[in-house]
């Protein structure tokens, strides 16, 4: 293949790519506002998005661009002070971006090693002020007031990390190739195959549903858990749909199913199976040890403070928020690789998160206070954080109403 006609081929990819996310991931109607968050680099991505999203009718879309060192240069810099501040007008504008009936597309492509040597109190500090700031627009998030959809778009800085293995200049090449592969862009219509998985993970949800599982039991090497689910729990898999009734996809791409334990129902043992990108700080081969719900015992052999950090942002990241399931045997997983990346690891793996349950992941949730759902069992926090757990090692059984239980997984796969 020539230059040329590699050139042609990464061209017609991207576009199909972009017209992906905005047809598929935020579903954008005639006459929406879409709001896209973007790192500099993935500029060229983003400008075929903004094309596409006027083409498939947006009223207006709005770009905010990240650059990762204008961020390390905060914290390597800026007065203490600085980290106890968010502005008013960030948070106003998202939530009136809800309120109005907007869509979001975060191409959210966090660098694991940004804070590499930075004080974790610092971003931790930074983090819980966020956290607060933007409690209203998370909490639209949760409840599905807007469609929104996070996908990927390689920087140099993760391909490095994650193509370490490859000569430098074929990383960001390599990289683009593996997110247009997990997203089905190598298909004839990726719009078509992508209804087509949609289907098939909604199906498997349907299908647990159906089981109403009382607990789920985990066993793995290191992983000795038992989880209850909460009473009227709905498994998710695939996409949602928002309360204006646009059906969306909230991550790309996405392999799990997913649903909401009892805050108080978790005990015994878990351990990580894969690093997670915390905040831009590496945490890896952690454990975490749950009393009646509560974590209340970890170790982690990297990124102990900044663990401990996010199990400090308030009571509630002490506890689990969601259950997800994903077997071993899938295109993310067979890729055998770290991306290093949550939105993309969590869809190789087993995982589950701390924090902030959705909401409709239960029973008329969406309509409830948070105290309301506290009464109901849902967790409630202003951080929710997925880690990694599954492996070709983990068997998980479902415990039903009756007492009686099955397999769900067995050596990383469903045995359902």
């Amino acid at each position: 293949m020539t230059v040329t006609h590699q050139a042609d081929r990464f061209e017609q990819q991207l576009h199909k790519y972009a017209e992906l996310v905005v047809k598929v991931g935020v579903n954008l109607q005639q006459g929406q506002v879409l709001y896209v968050e973007s790192p500099l680099e993935a500029a060229e991505f983003t400008r075929a998005v903004v094309r596409k999203a006027y083409e498939a009718g947006a009223k207006y879309v709005q770009v905010s661009w990240n650059d990762e060192a204008v961020t390390r240069a905060r914290f390597e810099a800026a007065p203490e002070e600085s980290f106890s501040f968010y502005p008013k007008w960030e948070a106003e504008t998202m939530e009136r971006l809800a309120e109005e009936g907007g869509a979001l597309l975060n191409i959210k492509v966090p660098n694991p090693d940004l804070f590499e040597g930075i004080d974790p109190g610092k971003v931790s500090k930074a983090t819980r002020t966020a956290a607060a700031a933007r409690e209203t627009f998370s909490g639209y998030v949760r409840t599905n007031k807007l469609a929104w959809c996070l996908v990927k778009a390689p920087t140099r800085v993760w391909a490095d990390k994650v193509f370490a293995d490859l000569p430098e200049e074929e990383r960001i090449g390599a990289m683009w190739d593996t997110i247009f592969q997990m997203n089905r862009i190598g298909h004839d219509d990726p719009v078509a195959a992508w209804r087509e998985h949609i289907d098939t993970l909604t199906t498997l949800s349907a299908k647990l549903n159906a089981k109403r599982y009382k607990k789920l039991h985990y066993k793995a090497p290191g992983t000795d858990l038992t989880v209850e689910l909460n009473d009227g729990h709905i498994w998710i898999g695939g996409g949602n749909t928002n309360q204006s009734g646009i059906y969306f996809v909230p991550n790309m791409p996405t392999e799990e199913v997913f649903t909401m334990p009892r805050r108080s129902g978790t005990n015994g043992t878990v351990s990580s199976t894969m690093p997670l990108n915390l905040n831009g700080s590496l945490v890896d081969r952690f454990t975490l040890t749950f009393e009646e719900g509560r974590v209340t015992d970890f170790t982690a052999e990297v990124g102990y403070e900044a663990l401990k950090a996010l199990l400090e942002t308030d009571e509630g990241a002490r506890y689990l928020g969601e259950v997800a399931l994903v077997q071993n045997d899938s295109p993310i997983s067979n890729l055998n690789r770290i991306f290093y990346n949550t939105g993309i690891d969590e869809n190789a793996s087993c995982h589950f998160a701390l924090g902030s349950a959705y909401p409709f992941n239960i029973e008329g949730g969406t309509q409830l206070s948070k105290e309301q759902l506290l009464q109901r069992g849902a967790n409630v926090s202003m951080t929710h954080v997925d880690f990694m757990i599954g492996s070709a090692d983990l068997d998980i059984d479902g415990e039903r109403e009756d007492g009686t239980k099955e397999p769900v997984f067995r050596k990383g796969n469903w045995a359902l």
